[in-house]
């Protein structure tokens, strides 16, 4: 489980593809902490650590994580958010985050409003009725506060602090973005039979 704030802003290091994609990542976490099998949040994406080096983690992705992901996009210098999975006694800043990507959405606008970010994203249609107005959604691994919907819209607002300390002040129109529906949403859904 993960809550949703960004740690550290990774780099990829290196992509090697073969029969799953391994991906090695440059990170400020304290990697001698890091233990194999670890679950980093990789923007979004919950990978277990299979190998570590003085500033780096590895990670393979199979094909199901490239194609439910952003991760396929990924190439040597690409910038990620990272989240190193909660502990009990955490804070919980966020919104309970599972790490598992419902899939891809699209950044269809970007509009500066006072010093914050005013972000509009599309998402597929069948995921449009998990996601509420002030409700919570995950993207790219960060959690976040619904401001509008439209269909298969909604908005967010990024105050500055998450425009530096995230990737997502630097998404323009048209990128990719992982995003993860709310957990409590996807059950209340289910239990009302409208999954």
């Amino acid at each position: 489980m993960f809550t949703g704030i960004i740690t550290d802003i990774g780099t990829v290091r290196a992509v090697e593809k073969r029969g799953d994609t391994r991906f090695e990542f440059t990170t400020a976490f304290d990697t001698s902490d890091i233990v194999l099998g670890a679950s980093i949040a990789c923007n979004g994406a919950c990978m277990t650590v299979i190998e570590t080096g003085a500033d780096w983690f590895a990670i393979e992705a199979s094909a199901e994580s490239l194609d439910r992901t952003t991760l396929g996009d990924l190439k040597v210098g690409s910038r990620i958010n990272l989240e190193q999975a909660t502990r009990v006694g955490d804070e919980l800043g966020g919104h309970i985050v599972s790490g598992h990507v419902d899939g891809v959405a699209t950044l269809t606008k970007r509009v500066p409003e006072g010093d914050s970010l005013r972000l509009t994203f599309e998402v597929p249609e069948n995921f449009a009725k998990y996601i509420a107005s002030k409700g919570s959604v995950t993207l790219e691994g960060v959690s976040l506060t619904v401001n509008e919907v439209d269909g298969n819209t909604f908005g967010i607002n990024l105050i500055p602090h998450t425009q530096t300390h995230t990737t997502l002040g630097a998404k323009q129109p048209g990128d990719r973005i992982n995003f993860e529906i709310d957990m409590l949403a996807r059950y209340v859904a289910r239990m009302l039979g409208k999954d």
